[in-house]
């Protein structure tokens, strides 16, 4: 079957269930091995030529035509039934991949691979796919490293998947895939130790259970071009969505967006606390389960500081309620007492404004620990069999995740107590909402889908910025840039691990091409042995961290960096808050791989501003127009 249109051809292969697109010539063609399958969660699969009934027909409306196929009749599975419709959308030249869900019959379906990836095999590094995890990823045919999964397994808007695309170029042709249904989907991936091919698709899983919307995927093909180009497109398409809301836009909300602008960023705590059930828990030394240091210290160290150089600075500051960090969540009052309660915090928020520096603080709505005082099973995520997930990993031990939709009536309740106290705050840090998948509830009180929590989440940010505070959270992701100012970080996945350890691609800003002048990223500023990391906060136009304290040794990126001088990495740092306090609201025009290098790259932005940089050699040049 096929269906064409100017330079574009949809054809479909009605054996195989397998589709091909011409696009100027160019034939992108799914794999030949891929047959399209249902896994179920007893582990069997469920092909889609299996079944008994089958049938394709052609489709035509007002705005383009395609191939819609009707598949039912499964031995597996009594009553399961599904549509797939392709259509080729004649004003874009887009092509549209949706998988409509009929019926689901006995089918306890655990995902949906659908639609198949496409033949990519060559040994070249001109062939290469665009992986959004974390700030970026540039996997070429040839790269030496197996690559078998993302974090989070890839899924949209978490870690995995910031945005929710992916994309593969050959020879200066390419494509860009981009879900317009992201809560309950991801990307697989399969690229073998010095392979010559990488293969890239996507998976839908259920949503509480059920299959119970249709799940679709939009292409667009491209001649004579390269990632810019795919980012672009999709930097437009979030513009259409409202996804895009840029950094001047939020400074009319908070002018104090402007303060973070050039801000070198300060990463203290105050107490730690760690519960004997803890994954994190030191049973050979228990001397080392808490540690404390005072509002009071803390606020010296800010003044040493500034009287060593540092000027705008902004504060996030741990641990600062009595519980001590990672504890005890949502009920995380009164201000340490052991380390000198309200009027200590106080003092040090006013020390920090006394020195033309901003405050905020860490908080936590999703853990939801067992000890909090306000603690009810009641209010937890529940699946749909009736359990509730608990795991005792961080500090505080035991907990299980709050559903999202009481998050709000929380956060109400605790910065009111912040207000009644008088701590004068800038920001405020939401742990792990940006970072961490969507929950769902099936708990019929507080019914939740992914795409709801995403959407109560965006409403304890927007609460904060109403009432002037600049919301931050753990990284960044697609659904929350119409909100968030700022975050911890948006590091490329290598820097969570140990230095030194293999990369799964080439690190490129595929993030920041396309929301650099959305959001406020500070970077990691270590000198490792192997790599320096301020090249790639230049690279990014980010914002430096000054110190950066992790309240876990050895996790998301907390490993001794080679030692410093002081007077040199406050230079460092003033020489990246320089080129953001430049750049901070300038688009990331291109961002370029020089000499076929990936040590060597440059980064341009819309002011003309230009830096290239030299892994070898750790050398940098910034010009200006």
């Amino acid at each position: 079957m096929k269906i064409t249109t100017q330079q574009l051809q949809l054809l479909f292969d009605e054996n195989t269930l397998h589709f091909s697109v011409a696009a100027k010539e160019v034939l992108w063609s799914w794999q030949e091995s891929y047959h399209p399958y249902l896994l179920l969660k007893n582990g069997e699969t469920i092909r889609f030529d299996e079944a008994a009934v089958k049938g394709h027909k052609m489709v035509e409306n007002g705005v383009g035509s395609g191939i819609l196929s009707h598949y039912e009749g499964f031995e597996k599975s009594t009553g399961l039934s599904f549509e797939t419709y392709v259509w080729l959308e004649e004003t874009t030249g887009d092509f549209w991949f949706e998988w409509i869900p009929i019926g689901e019959g006995t089918a306890e379906i655990a995902k949906v691979f659908w639609p198949g990836a496409m033949e990519f095999q060559k040994a070249s590094d001109d062939w290469y796919t665009l992986l959004p995890e974390e700030q970026g990823l540039l996997v070429p045919n040839t790269w030496p490293q197996e690559l078998k999964a993302l974090v989070f397994d890839g899924m949209f808007l978490t870690a995995g998947a910031y945005m929710p695309w992916f994309g593969q170029v050959k020879d200066g042709n390419g494509y860009i895939a981009i879900a317009q249904t992201p809560w309950n989907g991801g990307i697989w991936v399969d690229h073998p130790a010095d392979g010559d091919y990488t293969h890239a698709g996507a998976w839908w899983e259920p949503s509480l259970g059920k299959m119970d919307y249709r799940r679709v995927l939009r292409f667009s093909f491209f001649d004579k071009c390269d990632y810019n180009d795919l980012c672009k497109e999709y930097r437009e398409y979030v513009k259409e969505t409202g996804h895009f809301v840029s950094l001047k836009e939020k400074a009319i909300r908070n002018p104090g967006v402007e303060h973070l602008i050039g801000a070198e960023f300060v990463h203290f705590g105050i107490k730690s606390s760690t519960n004997p059930a803890s994954e994190f828990y030191n049973h050979e030394h228990p001397e080392k389960n808490g540690r404390l240091t005072s509002f009071a210290d803390r606020e010296k160290m800010i003044r040493d500081l500034y009287a060593q150089g540092a000027r705008k600075m902004y504060l996030h500051l741990d641990g600062w309620a009595q519980p001590g960090y990672d504890n005890r969540h949502p009920d995380y009052f009164p201000a340490c007492e052991d380390a000198g309660g309200w009027d200590g915090m106080r003092s040090l928020a006013e020390t920090m404004h006394e020195l033309g520096s901003y405050f905020g603080i860490h908080d936590q709505y999703r853990d939801y620990y067992h000890d909090a005082p306000s603690y009810e099973e009641e209010y937890a995520v529940q699946s749909v069999d009736g359990t509730h997930y608990t795991h005792a990993k961080w500090a505080g031990g035991p907990q299980s995740y709050l559903c999202a939709s009481q998050a709000l009536y929380y956060v109400k309740r605790n910065f009111n107590r912040l207000f009644d106290n008088h701590i004068p705050l800038d920001g405020a840090y939401l742990d792990v909402f940006t970072c961490n998948e969507g929950d769902e509830c099936a708990n019929p009180r507080h019914r939740m889908s992914r795409r709801d929590c995403y959407e109560y989440r965006k409403k304890c940010f927007d609460y904060l910025t109403a009432n002037g505070i600049l919301p931050s959270s753990e990284e960044v992701s697609d659904w929350s840039m119409d909100s968030l100012v700022f975050c911890h970080y948006a590091p490329y996945d290598f820097m969570l691990r140990q230095p030194g350890a293999p990369k799964k691609g080439i690190p490129v800003p595929l993030f920041n091409l396309v929301y650099h002048d959305c959001v406020v990223e500070p970077w990691m500023m270590e000198k490792h042995e192997e790599e320096d990391y301020m090249l790639y906060a230049l690279l990014n136009g980010g914002a430096p961290y000054l110190v950066r304290l992790g309240a876990y040794e050895g996790t998301d990126g907390a490993y001794d960096g080679a030692a410093l001088a002081m007077e040199e990495h406050m230079k460092r740092c003033q020489e990246v808050a320089a080129l953001h306090e430049r750049v901070a609201y300038c688009e990331l025009k291109a961002h370029h791989i020089l000499d076929g290098d990936p040590k060597k790259q440059e980064s341009i932005f819309a002011d003309g501003t230009r830096v290239r940089v030299n892994f070898h050699d750790s050398t940098y040049e910034i010009t200006t127009k």
